[in-house]
């Protein structure tokens, strides 16, 4: 049953990354244009070179799930290599509670008021020429860390299941898409 869940979690959240990938061809594309507007053209777009930026801050905040569930984060690694698989597990286990999961409620506690204060005062680019509709970028901050909560909970259950020896790690340095 909980291989289910986390399998549905992990489908979830390859359709974040996924959706972090097709924004990063977005920003190519609008960067490309920008671009070539700017130097051959001479003619240019505050509000194309703003959506660069959000695009950006996009495909980072949506990411996060994504790298999570690959494993792509950071750590210590000094320390954790040498570890045996159950440690490890369970130190993943025990880190997501403590660090992972309060940090990203903090977050969206934090940042709802924010996306909130943008919708209800219309804010908009503070550039002539700029986007309005600020709220919207400013909503992704709260749905990230949302898609990383429920990331989270698909990389608990596989370390929960690391940590009962239901799955065997995988071997240091390779590719887990090759095994």
């Amino acid at each position: 049953m909980l291989f289910k869940i986390e399998r549905v979690i992990n489908l979830f959240s390859d359709i974040v990354g996924y959706i972090a990938a097709a924004l990063m061809l977005v920003m190519l594309v609008n960067v490309f244009y920008d671009a070539i507007m700017r130097y051959l053209f001479r003619s240019g777009s505050i509000a194309m070179q703003e959506l660069e930026w959000h695009i950006f801050a996009a495909v980072f905040l949506l990411g996060i799930s994504y790298a999570l569930k690959e494993e792509g984060h950071v750590r210590v690694d000094i320390i954790y290599d040498g570890c045996s698989p159950k440690y490890k597990a369970l130190v993943n286990i025990v880190g997501t509670f403590i660090f992972l999961v309060p940090l990203a409620v903090l977050i969206i506690n934090g940042s709802i008021w924010f996306v909130h204060e943008a919708y209800i005062s219309g804010e908009i680019s503070g550039d002539p020429g700029g986007l309005t509709h600020r709220y919207l970028i400013k909503s992704v901050i709260p749905l990230a860390f949302i898609c990383l909560i429920i990331s989270a909970a698909g990389f608990v259950l596989r370390n929960i299941r690391l940590y009962r020896g239901l799955e065997l790690p995988p071997p240091h340095g390779t590719d887990k898409d090759t095994l």
